[in-house]
């Protein structure tokens, strides 16, 4: 078995990203697998460092776990904050603790560059996932998180 190390996705990492995203909205509740948004998704996250990073699990060449975060500015925190998004690993991958530890690197990278609070959103039936992030140091909140799409050409 080879080594698993952590680095940034490469642009030619792409189509393996918007591979790891299918599979991960397969069992997602509230999102489907579109691969022509995931792919204008990515490419923005990965042209532009400001507005946050994609950190990859490869073993050898191939990527076999990917997570995102993205930046904002918290008022409450007084400073930078991230959402975290995207933990995924592949199928035949899983089981060995490669996402818990991509998490604990994207974590200390967060960390580093001065983000002050680490946000998450998980399906409310994934307990598995729930307990690897309380593991890390996640707690629940009392905020109820609400969405709206937003969609041009409606009033």
């Amino acid at each position: 078995m080879t080594e698993i190390r952590f680095d940034l996705a490469r642009q030619s990492d792409l189509p393996r990203l918007v591979e790891l995203l299918g599979i991960l909205f397969e069992s997602e509740a509230e999102f489907s697998a579109d691969s022509e948004k995931q792919r204008a998704a990515l490419q923005a996250i990965l042209a532009d460092p400001a507005k946050g990073k994609i950190c990859v699990a490869r073993e050898g060449r191939e990527v076999v776990a990917m997570a995102s975060l993205l930046y904002t500015i918290s008022t409450a925190e007084g400073g930078k904050a991230a959402l975290f998004e995207d933990l995924v690993t592949a199928p035949e991958h899983r089981k060995r603790g490669i996402g818990a530890a991509l998490l604990k690197h994207v974590i200390e990278q967060a960390r580093a560059e001065g983000v002050l609070r680490v946000t998450l959103l998980t399906d409310m039936q994934n307990e598995r996932a729930q307990a690897m992030y309380r593991r890390v140091g996640f707690v629940g909140s009392p905020m109820k998180p609400m969405r709206l799409k937003v969609k041009k050409g409606l009033p």
